[in-house]
């Protein structure tokens, strides 16, 4: 099953290389972490198959570890590298809207 899911989770990486020269964009950043992010670590970012990315469950861990953990993943846990996708500025985006945390839908 996992295997699976890693086919699945690959298959929509596919779908987006267009993101990866762009500048950080808000709006695509968000649809990001909802959609994808939120695929594994549920929609509200509180948990499901990945741990859960709320500044209380990311307390105390450095911003260079989260940017490390976007950029290059974590195959042993399923979680992808999105560093071939994503500039460096749009991980440094998303590391830091996690820590700070987003606002309730």
């Amino acid at each position: 099953m996992k295997a699976s899911m890693f086919g699945s989770a690959m298959a929509v990486l596919m779908l987006i290389p267009a993101w990866a020269t762009a500048t950080p964009d808000a709006a695509r950043l968000e649809h990001l972490l909802t959609q994808d992010c939120g695929a594994c670590h549920g929609l509200h970012l509180t948990g499901g198959l990945g741990p859960p990315l709320t500044p209380q469950a990311l307390a105390g861990q450095p911003r260079a570890s989260l940017i490390a953990t976007i950029t290059y993943g974590r195959p042993a846990r399923a979680m992808p590298g999105w560093g071939p996708l994503l500039s460096a500025g749009d991980i440094a985006w998303l590391a830091d809207r996690l820590l700070q945390g987003r606002p309730t839908p």
